[in-house]
C-alpha cells in the first residue's frame, strides 16, 4: 500500500502573517520570530577531521535561505575523537569553522533564523566482522568456551588457543549457540557494540563522572562562538538515550529506576547549565516512545519531560523510536544503523507503510509531554515532529495543543523556502517532499545526503556558483535548487 501526500490548502500571505504558525515563541531567554524548526540532520558534509567544510556551509547556507525561527545544526561530537565526517565541538580548533557558519546562516537568512548546534556522545560500535576475522581476532576466548566446546563434545577439549579457535570457526550455528554467549553470538552476527550497561568496561563505568564536563565544556564553546543555544541530543540510539532507557538497569545508582535513569541527564543539564548561565538556551531532543521490547514508552517519556522542565530545560524537542535492538542486521563490512527496524520506521515513516499514513503520526505523543508539563505547572515549549508538511497541518497542531513548534526534517530537506513561501503567501510554489526516505538511504550509507527532486537540476546554478556542486561521485546536486520567484 501507498499512501498519497494530502493535498495541501496554502495560506494567503494575510493569513500566514495572522497565524499562529508564524507567530513569535520564547525558548527561556531567546525569542524565537515563528514556531517553525528545522530540525538536526547530519549530511555526511563534515571533514574526516569533523571539520566545517565549504559543502556544509552551502548546506546551512540553503537551509537559512528560507528563514526557519530556528535551525539546529547537526549532531556534533563532543568528544575529541576521530569520528569521520561527523561535525565535532570538542576542542578549540574547531571553533573558526564553527563562528564561521554561524556567519553565514545570518546573512543567509537575513538575521531572522536563530541557530542551535545539537551536542551528543556516542559509544563505540564495529562493523559486522567476516567470521573467520572474528574468530581469529576479535572473539576473547576464556576458559569457559574450552568447557563448554568439551560439553559439546563430550570429551575434554585439550588443544592450544589457536586450536581452539579454528574449532569454534567450524562449527555450525546451532552448536556454536551453546559455546558462545548471546552477546558474543550478537558481535559475530551484527559487529559488536557498547552499552550504557557494560559496568565492567572502566569508562562505562565513568561515564556519570566524564560526560557532564564534556556537555558543559561543548555548549561554552558554542556560547562562545555565537550559537544561540545549544540542543541536547538525549534521543534514538546514543548514550544519553540509553542512560534514558528502560533498558537501563546499570546498579550504580544511573540505571534500574525512574530516578536512576534521569539522573545523569539532569546532571549533564545542571553542569550544561552553570557552564554558560541562564541567559544562554539550553534545550534538548529525547524520545515519546522508543518503540522496542522492553524500552521507554509515553509514560516514562511524561515523566522524562516534566523532569527536564522542572530542572529548566528550556524547549522540549520530540522525537520517537530509531534504536539498535531492533535494527537490521547489516551485511559483513558494514554496522549496524539505527533507522532500518520498526522503531526506525517509526522515527522516519514512509508513505509505502502499510499501516498508517506519516502525516502527523507522532503529534500525539508531543501533546501528552506537553500536558504532563503544563500540569506540573510550567510553560516549557514542546517541539512536534512527524511527517508536517502543510500549513493546515501545522497550524492545527499549535492551535490544538499537541505542541508549540513545529518542526520539518525531510519535508525542509526537499525545499528549504517552503517556510517562506508559505509566509508570502506563494504556497503553490512548494515542492512537498515524498516520503519514501531516498534522503535516509544515503543516510544509511554515509554518503552526502540529498534530495530525489532536486538531485539532477544541474541547470539551475547555486548562489555564487556558476553551476551546481555537485556530490563526490558526480550525479547529484550538493544543494537544493535555489528558488526562482515567478512575478
Amino acid at each position: 500500500m501507498k499512501h498519497p501526500i494530502p493535498p495541501a490548502h496554502w495560506p494567503t500571505a494575510e493569513v500566514a502573517a495572522s497565524s499562529r504558525l508564524f507567530s513569535p515563541v520564547r525558548l527561556g531567554p531567546l525569542e524565537v520570530n515563528s514556531r517553525t524548526w528545522v530540525p538536526a540532520m547530519v549530511p555526511w558534509r563534515a571533514s574526516e577531521e569533523g571539520q566545517v567544510t565549504n559543502a556544509l556551509l552551502d548546506w546551512y547556507g540553503r537551509l537559512a535561505e528560507g528563514r526557519p525561527g530556528v535551525l539546529v545544526v547537526e549532531a556534533t561530537g563532543i568528544r575529541d575523537v576521530p569520528s569521520g565526517p561527523l561535525l565535532r565541538i570538542g576542542h578549540e580548533r574547531f571553533e573558526e569553522g564553527l563562528a564561521r557558519l554561524i556567519e553565514v546562516v545570518a546573512e543567509r537568512s537575513g538575521g531572522e533564523t536563530r541557530l542551535m548546534i545539537q551536542l551528543i556522545d556516542f559509544l563505540a560500535i564495529r562493523r559486522r566482522p567476516e567470521r573467520d576475522k572474528y574468530f581469529a581476532r576479535f572473539l576473547k576466548v576464556e576458559s569457559a568456551h574450552r568447557a563448554r566446546l568439551g560439553e559439546l563434545r563430550g570429551m575434554e577439549f585439550e588443544g592450544d588457543e589457536a586450536d581452539l579457535r579454528a574449532d569454534l570457526a567450524a562449527l555450525a550455528e546451532d552448536d556454536l549457540a551453546c559455546v558462545l554467549s548471546p552477546r558474543e553470538i550478537e558481535d559475530l552476527e551484527r559487529g559488536s557494540r557498547e552499552r550504557v550497561t557494560d559496568t565492567h568496561l572502566e569508562h562505562i563505568a565513568d561515564l556519570p563522572t566524564s560526560l557532564p564536563p564534556l556537555f558543559a565544556a561543548a555548549a561554552e564553546r558554542a556560547r562562545r562562538v555565537g550559537f544561540d543555544g545549544v540542543e541536547l541530543h538525549y534521543a534514538h540510539a546514543y548514550t544519553m538515550a540509553s542512560f534514558l532507557s528502560r533498558l537501563n538497569d546499570r546498579q550504580d545508582g544511573y540505571g534500574d529506576s525512574l530516578e536512576g535513569r534521569l539522573r545523569l541527564p539532569l546532571e549533564v543539564l545542571a553542569a550544561v547549565r552553570r557552564a554558560v548561565g541562564p541567559d544562554f538556551c539550553v534545550g534538548c531532543r529525547f524520545l515519546g516512545d522508543e518503540i522496542i521490547a522492553g524500552g521507554s514508552r509515553i509514560s516514562d517519556a511524561c515523566a522524562h519531560g516534566e523532569a527536564f522542565a522542572r530542572a529548566g530545560m528550556d524547549f522540549l524537542s520530540i522525537s520517537v523510536g530509531g534504536k539498535f535492538e531492533d535494527a537490521r542486521q547489516p551485511r559483513v563490512g558494514a554496522a549496524a544503523y539505527p533507522y532500518t527496524g520498526p522503531s526506525g520506521a517509526a522515527c522516519m515513516p514512509t508513505v509505502l507503510e502499510s499501516e498508517r499514513a506519516p502525516f502527523g503520526r507522532n503529534l500525539h505523543l508531543a501533546r501528552a509531554i506537553r500536558e504532563r508539563v503544563r500540569a506540573a505547572g510550567c510553560n516549557t515549549p514542546v517541539v512536534g515532529a512527524g511527517g508536517l508538511n502543510d500549513f493546515d497541518l501545522a497550524e492545527a497542531a499549535l492551535l490544538e495543543g499537541d505542541c508549540d513548534i513545529v518542526a520539518a526534517a525531510r519535508q525542509s530537506l526537499a525545499d528549504p523556502d517552503w517556510w517562506r513561501k508559505m509566509h508570502l503567501g506563494r504556497g503553490a510554489e512548494i515542492a512537498r517532499c515524498k516520503y519514501t526516505n531516498y534522503c535516509e538511504a544515503l543516510d544509511q550509507k554515509h554518503s552526502q545526503v540529498t534530495c530525489q527532486l532536486w538531485d539532477r537540476e544541474f541547470g539551475l546554478a547555486d548562489k555564487g556558483q556558476s553551476e551546481a556542486q555537485r556530490t563526490d561521485d558526480g550525479k547529484r546536486r550538493l544543494t537544493p535548487p535555489p528558488w526562482v520567484q515567478s512575478p
